[in-house]
């Protein structure tokens, strides 16, 4: 029987009746477990009881707080391999890269751990026996909705942050990947956190729009593709709510004739096949000027070496895996040469699963969709220019901004 994840609320999981929606493991394929599919009514019992812990929580002082991450800093590390084990059953990522992942998360917490001595209130004389003084207060119950792609290090950009200020949260973990915030829950309540202060509410699309109406709700972070990103930040801020809302990218390396030919390749290969390129800091478009044949001969060269299901993940479910070919064949239809192909991948031993080869594009047109989008997958698309200008200009008339990087 397949596990089934329920709502973290007041501390406890709570079991519910709703529907549930199936939790694939990426590199075979399979249904590994089920996470059920919140209710408004299961958003209201977190709201209640955020807003009934928010009254003790807010009343401990910053250093309280603080010491109560510092500890959960420590189970992070305690439970190392445990959360990379889980990143790479329900995301796909390689070991490494999940490992990695969570280091990063015990980073973050280690920064927000340092809260006590960042934030302080201001005292200014403005006028003679007239003080201004300026202070940092908790606003509430905040919501921090993340994406698939990185399930322990996004949640860590906002949970320890938020919490330390004093505020409670409710978090919506994607439904793909919802396993290893379970244990966050977790490792939470045993570091000392009261509960209520942390709920964690499962679903998909209605719970988020629930999320982003709620009334008693005063912020909301939220990480995904641009077009839910506008959705969540017009459907906040109409609701009055601070809202921080990232999308997607289409980031860019522009490579000159003059430059280092190995470290180029090297670094290339890296940004746009790490994390299977699920990342929006991937770089998925090369823009060549002038002479750069030997560049993009050593990325071939070294992109074969990379090999699906041992130093290269899959990507997160069958429609990502379509809608990567997808784009893929488009813009062989429409002229590009592909000169490294990894449509139609398969792993011995995981033959169901989601896997695409690392895919190089050449003489892809600036115009194509495929120069255009945000691919999220393995796919670097080469474009050629003879003069920086162009390049440069390729770049700024892209409708993303997230990075660039020249050699």
């Amino acid at each position: 029987m397949n596990k089934r994840i329920e709502n973290f609320i007041g501390g406890k999981f709570i079991k519910s009746k709703n529907d549930t929606i199936p939790i694939y493991n990426p590199q075979v394929g399979k249904i590994i477990a089920e996470v059920v599919d919140s209710s408004n009514y299961d958003l209201d019992l977190a709201i209640e009881s955020a807003s009934s812990a928010y009254k003790i929580w807010s009343a401990y002082t910053l250093k309280e707080r603080a010491e109560i991450f510092y500890e959960f800093r420590n189970q992070l590390i305690i439970n190392l391999d445990f959360l990379s084990k889980s990143i790479v059953e329900e995301n796909g990522k390689t070991y490494g890269e999940a490992k990695a992942e969570v280091l990063k998360g015990i980073e973050l917490t280690e920064f927000a751990c340092s809260m006590p001595q960042i934030i302080n209130d201001e005292i200014q004389e403005v006028s003679k026996g007239v003080e201004c003084r300026s202070s940092h207060e908790s606003i509430g119950i905040v919501a921090s909705i993340a994406p698939f792609n990185f399930p322990i290090m996004v949640p860590m950009w906002t949970i320890p942050n938020a919490l330390i200020l004093g505020n409670c949260m409710i978090f919506k973990p994607s439904e793909q990947t919802p396993i290893g915030v379970t244990k966050i829950a977790e490792l939470l309540k045993l570091s000392g956190l009261p509960d209520g202060v942390f709920n964690v509410i499962n679903g998909n699309k209605k719970i988020v729009e629930a999320i982003c109406k709620s009334e008693d709700i005063s912020a909301v972070s939220f990480v995904g593709s641009t077009k839910i990103a506008k959705l969540v930040y017009q459907l906040s801020t109409q609701n009055l709510k601070r809202c921080i809302a990232l999308g997607g990218a289409k980031n860019h390396l522009i490579v000159l004739p003059d430059a280092d030919k190995d470290m180029a390749s090297d670094d290339i290969l890296a940004s746009m096949s790490g994390c299977s390129g699920q990342r929006c800091m991937a770089a998925s478009a090369m823009v060549g000027v002038g002479e750069v044949q030997e560049v993009i001969d050593k990325l071939v060269t070294k992109a074969k070496k990379m090999i699906p299901g041992k130093n290269l993940g899959s990507v997160i479910s069958k429609e990502a895996q379509k809608r990567i070919e997808m784009y893929i064949d488009e813009a062989e239809k429409e002229g590009a040469k592909i000169i490294l192909d990894g449509r139609g991948t398969k792993v011995k031993g995981k033959e169901n699963g989601y896997f695409i080869g690392p895919t190089i594009l050449d003489y892809v047109s600036p115009k194509m969709k495929i120069a255009q989008e945000e691919v999220f997958g393995p796919v670097l698309s080469v474009m050629r220019t003879k003069e920086i200008d162009e390049a440069i200009k390729i770049e700024n008339e892209s409708r993303y901004g997230n990075a660039s990087s020249v050699y």
